[in-house]
């Protein structure tokens, strides 16, 4: 039976929109746990009455004098607004958004040098409101705004975003932050996109959230429909059946101005379907790498804009040479709220159609209890196994015990001797948000796909760990890991903590590579002495070198 017959059978569009957690789960204990995770699949009609009250705050924010606004947040928090940032950028009459989702500190540094105080406002975004990285940022942009203006004047500068009754509520009060947005504690992080954690920062960029919810409203409309006609249903079912047939590599591309919203879309299959030793893996594909050579292992989702003729030509090549392509044709960049509806609704039959529980993250929290550890002094990863110019590489999981390699190509060959089919090759950088900087990893892993089919991928740390963190822990032993850091000196003191930035930002790199040893993975860590250019050109030629 196929993925949409067994959806028809199970009346499971229909139950997903009563909110029947039985769909997932028969224990009644998980059902409990599930129904308070279901509460994003009228978001787009309840957004309405929430709309006017993110106008409002953009109107008087902008009276004071606001150009910039700063969102400081990780994960369901933050990929939404990147992508509204990225797509739409600041339209007429908006403020600048910058979304700020690392501790790297010359990241930090740098839009620090940028902003000015006197024009600077931020959303301190946490659903839970107790994740590290957003209230180590806050710490460090309260203490910078204290500097420049007395502490009650300071502390309106910062707007709370967050669930009812979470402890950002209380340190709002506390700390005389402006004021608390409140956002359904019924919806995970990953589904919040049309919850305020995503039109709040699509506000300030002055995006219509009218017209936004108006689109976002006729998909809701569109996924409640019987599986047979139900562009939702389709998809899952599309997901469902590659999966099935040994193509777990669902890759994604877009055209050009729509790539971030991959990134949303990788959070969101990975964290909701990577666990139980299962999951689909998402690629971020360019449409101009060769992919018709791509290996037996992929499905294709292309998301193009109708006028777009290269990636429609795209869609007509790869399904000529007998490749599995699902193809969303959209009108505009509005069309995303739409898209926000689908692939919510899709991740969540495709969890039913897998056998997993779509809306939990249960390895999510290793790395953050393993940073916690090296942060204290509780625990230290591998240790590096030799100083090749400078580069410490270490070995962890089922490298553990590696011998000491000579050179940066021999470092990476036992990774390179592991790669079969059906693997993917991530390269988990802490390394500035610099795309410039990392070119040249991005070119050497293209061609390691090209000369092997086997998916590579870069990823930011600490961003991916709120994202296809899940996935590398929890999914299938088909992954293979680079983890990458350097030795930075830029030093950022988190008020009130013993850490600071720098000190945060190498703890949660170690805490991740001691968690992926931990389940056995293949991991490799190479400690770079810098960041400079060359240095990062050096390891990417023996990228290239050791696995193409």
């Amino acid at each position: 039976m196929n993925a949409i017959q067994r959806l028809i059978e199970a009346d499971a569009v229909s139950r997903l929109v009563r909110r029947d957690a039985s769909l997932f789960a028969p224990e009644i204990e998980k059902r409990k746990s599930i129904s308070n995770r279901l509460g994003w699949t009228d978001l787009a009609e309840r957004g309405e009455l929430r709309a006017p009250l993110v106008e409002t705050l953009k109107r008087a924010i902008t009276e004071e004098g606001a150009t910039d606004v700063v969102l400081l947040g990780m994960g369901g928090s933050s990929l939404a607004a990147l992508v509204f940032e990225r797509v739409f950028g600041t339209q007429a009459g908006g403020l600048r958004l910058h979304v700020l989702d690392t501790v790297d500190p010359p990241t930090v540094a740098k839009l620090m040098a940028d902003l000015t105080p006197e024009n600077t406002w931020f959303l301190l975004s946490s659903k839970s409101g107790t994740t590290i990285e957003p209230l180590s940022l806050y710490r460090v942009f309260r203490s910078w705004m204290n500097e420049h203006m007395e502490g009650p004047a300071a502390g309106k500068r910062f707007v709370v975003i967050t669930d009812p009754e979470s402890p950002l509520q209380t340190l709002r009060s506390k700390e005389f932050m402006r004021m608390a947005i409140t956002a359904p504690a019924n919806v995970g992080g990953r589904y919040s996109a049309l919850s305020l954690f995503g039109l709040t920062p699509a506000g300030m960029l002055g995006i219509d959230l009218k017209a936004l919810l108006k689109v976002a409203q006729a998909m809701e409309v569109e996924c409640a429909k019987p599986a047979e006609e139900n562009p939702a249903a389709q998809l899952a079912a599309w997901i469902a059946d590659n999966h099935a047939s040994g193509r777990d590599k669902l890759t994604f591309i877009a055209s050009p101005g729509l790539e971030s919203f991959g990134l949303w879309v990788e959070q969101l299959v990975a964290e909701s379907t990577g666990k139980s030793g299962i999951g689909v893996v998402p690629v971020i594909a360019d449409p101009a790498d060769d992919l018709a050579g791509l290996g037996s292992d992929r499905a294709v989702f292309i998301m193009r804009e109708a006028n777009d003729p290269a990636l429609a030509e795209l869609t007509a090549t790869l399904q000529g040479a007998g490749r599995p392509v699902f193809e969303v044709s959209v009108d505009g960049r509005l069309s995303l709220g739409a898209e926000f509806v689908r692939w919510k609704y899709s991740t969540g039959l495709l969890g039913f159609l897998m056998g997993i529980d779509p809306f939990d993250e249960p390895n999510v929290s290793e790395a953050k209890q393993a940073t916690l550890q090296v942060l204290e002094g509780k625990a230290a990863p591998p240790a590096a196994v030799a100083d090749i110019d400078g580069v410490w590489p270490a070995y962890g999981g089922l490298f553990e015990g590696a011998n000491a390699p000579a050179d940066l190509t021999s470092a990476l060959a036992p990774l390179a001797a592991t790669l079969r089919q059906g693997d993917y090759l991530a390269a988990l950088v802490y390394l500035p948000y610099d795309e410039e900087l990392i070119a040249p990893l991005r070119a050497a892993l293209r061609k390691v796909t090209a000369t092997t089919t086997i998916p590579t991928m870069v990823q930011y740390g600490p961003r991916y760990l709120h994202s296809t963190g899940q996935l590398h822990k929890g999914g299938p032993d088909n992954g293979a890991f680079l983890v990458v850091t350097a030795r930075d000196r830029t030093r950022i003191p988190v008020p009130g903590s013993t850490y600071t930035l720098g000190d945060l930002y190498r703890a949660q790199a170690e805490g991740d590579f001691m968690a992926l040893g931990f389940h056995g993975r293949r991991v490799i860590r190479l400690d770079l002495p810098d960041t400079r250019k060359p240095t990062i050109a050096r390891l990417a030629v023996a990228l290239e070198t050791a696995l193409a």
